[in-house]
């Protein structure tokens, strides 16, 4: 068996309407019983950069529209930022939030709900220093989640 087992997609997107995705994940996390999840994001993503902009990219502005309803969720904080540091931070915050759409697929619900030693972790890399920026604590259960994520804070 590999040790990696690996499904990329436009800027690490999580989407409960991708069947594509749900089919790797239900199989990663039922039948290989994977221990880790990785979201693994990079700064300088053209997704996320697509994403800032008001340019149409036609149907890819439909697969982009989760990222930019995390942007405008953090609007004020980000708005605080210089252009760079925007760009990193929304990122970090679209790791984040996948990280948190996973947390909550029916998938990893079910493996948690019946004690499977299941991890997500959320991570950004740097192109630049090559180095693993890790942007939370292992999620290891729903309740977790609630410490990271937007929809999920108390």
């Amino acid at each position: 068996m590999g040790e990696f087992f690996v499904h990329r997609n436009i800027a690490n997107l999580v989407s409960h309407t991708d069947f594509n995705f749900l089919s790797v994940l239900k199989y990663a996390v039922s039948f290989l019983k994977v221990k880790h999840i990785i979201v693994c994001g990079h700064y300088e993503c053209g997704g996320v950069k697509a994403a800032m902009g008001d340019h149409s990219y036609g149907f890819l502005d439909h697969w982009l529209m989760q990222i930019k309803d995390t942007m405008h969720f953090y609007e004020e904080e980000l708005e605080l930022l210089n252009e760079s540091d925007r760009f990193r931070k929304l990122v970090e915050y679209n790791v984040i939030e996948q990280v948190n759409h996973l947390g909550n697929s029916n998938i990893l619900r079910e493996a948690w709900g019946q004690s499977q030693p299941v991890q997500i972790h959320g991570w950004v890399y740097d192109l630049h220093t090559g180095l693993i920026k890790t942007l939370m604590h292992p999620i290891q259960n729903p309740e977790e989640l609630k410490l990271y994520c937007k929809f999920e804070k108390k």
